[in-house]
């Protein structure tokens, strides 16, 4: 299996963070329920981005992706002593908005389904 390095270390970030977030490490109360849902590194693995799913309102999302922003320098210095890495990647975090698309593509079948159109 062809697996680059940059995906095998952007699931070991993924599997970090979101530890991070779960067990409370992150102290911003900005923050809400947030579930990080991928990680993708630049081939150099100097920039990561990682992506977060959030039910609530876009002021809500809005929120955690500050919050979350304003850690990003507690979250390198922690992945910098867990990780075996020469250099730990810049962060950026960004909102997953594949679930609420695949979620609306769904509706939007039932509906065409109890209607009869399909």
């Amino acid at each position: 299996m062809n697996y680059k390095r940059s995906e095998r270390v952007g699931d070991l970030i993924k599997e970090e963070v979101a530890s991070m977030v779960l067990y409370g490490e992150i102290k911003d109360p900005r923050i809400g329920f947030v579930t990080i849902t991928k990680v993708e590194l630049t081939p150099d693995l100097k920039e990561a981005r990682i992506f977060f799913s959030q039910l609530g309102s876009p002021e809500e999302r809005e929120k955690s992706r500050q919050g979350l922003e304003s850690a990003s320098g507690y979250i390198r210095r922690n992945l910098a002593k867990k990780l075996d890495l020469r250099h730990i990647p810049k962060i950026t975090f960004l909102f997953d908005e594949s679930l609420e698309y695949s979620e609306k593509i769904e509706k939007m079948i039932r509906e065409m389904k109890k209607g009869g159109d399909l």
